[in-house]
């Protein structure tokens, strides 16, 4: 769990807001703590509220009628989860589970519908982002058909390191099966040749990227495309200007949310599941 307080300028779209955009939304800002495992949305479920990470990563989950699931996005402090009750579906097209654990400023759905609503700023940033996510859901799609599990951990590990602080990842070889939607085998199988080549240093439950100019050349083209497109469409990083003033922390929220297992569908408390 993080240990520092948050500024909701930590993440992109918020810090890019206009001042007068910005100071409207402010008030209804709630920050949370957000444990690993945690069912942010359900695929059917009633979106109320909109995610905005600051050190945190969301996954979008789509689950086959057998049970089997693969992440096609991951949200972090580049953008926010909840993008379809903002274009008007009223229920979440995929299952959001929190894979890194961090901080992410809750805002209640109205708010985000009326501001969307009332054009301007947060209506250019929110199509923008969505542009963003559509590209990044169609090059998952390509990458897990065209492209060696090698390659796809790599596009993951770069994406990940990108919305996070630091070059360390918190992961289980179950978890990384299901985000590409391999064999927990195969993600071994990854790892260990990526570690052989001096790229990253692989223990259970932890990976650290050691040499990230020989991963970006090692990883497929993929990474490439939704990064040029992100870079293209959102702004990539706060502004003096932005960074300079302090506003008033909303007050912090810890939650003790139910913790989802991917494979079996079964729910219970985080502090009662197992690492």
């Amino acid at each position: 769990m993080p240990s520092n307080l948050h500024t909701p300028r930590e993440n992109l779209l918020l810090a890019a807001l206009p001042p007068a955009d910005y100071e409207r939304l402010l008030p209804h800002l709630e920050v949370l703590t957000l444990p690993l495992g945690w069912a942010i949305y359900e695929t059917g479920s009633k979106q109320s509220s909109v995610y905005f990470p600051t050190d945190s990563i969301i996954s979008h989950v789509h689950i086959t009628a057998s049970g089997n699931s693969t992440d096609v996005a991951i949200t972090g402090n580049d953008g926010l989860v909840g993008i379809p009750s903002v274009m008007g579906g009223e229920t979440s097209l995929y299952r959001a589970i929190v894979r890194s654990a961090g901080s992410a400023y809750r805002l209640q759905y109205a708010e985000v519908q009326k501001a969307f609503e009332n054009g301007g700023g947060i209506q250019d940033l929110l199509l923008r982002y969505t542009q963003a996510l559509m590209t990044q859901t169609a090059q998952t799609v390509v990458c897990n058909r065209h492209h060696s599990v090698e390659q796809r951990l790599c596009r993951w590990l770069l994406m990940s390191i990108d919305r996070l602080p630091g070059e360390q990842l918190n992961a289980t070889q179950e978890l990384i099966a299901n985000m590409l939607g391999v064999r927990r085998e195969g993600v071994t199988e990854a790892a260990s040749q990526l570690q052989s080549a001096g790229l990253i240093r692989y223990s259970p439950g932890h990976i650290t990227i050691l040499d990230r100019p020989k991963m970006e050349a090692w990883v497929c083209e993929c990474y490439a495309v939704v990064k040029r497109e992100t870079n293209r469409l959102l702004p990539q990083k706060q502004t003096g200007s932005n960074r300079a003033r302090k506003p008033p922390l909303p007050s912090r929220t810890t939650i003790n949310p139910i913790y989802v297992n991917e494979q079996t569908g079964a729910r219970q408390h985080a502090m009662n599941a197992k690492a």
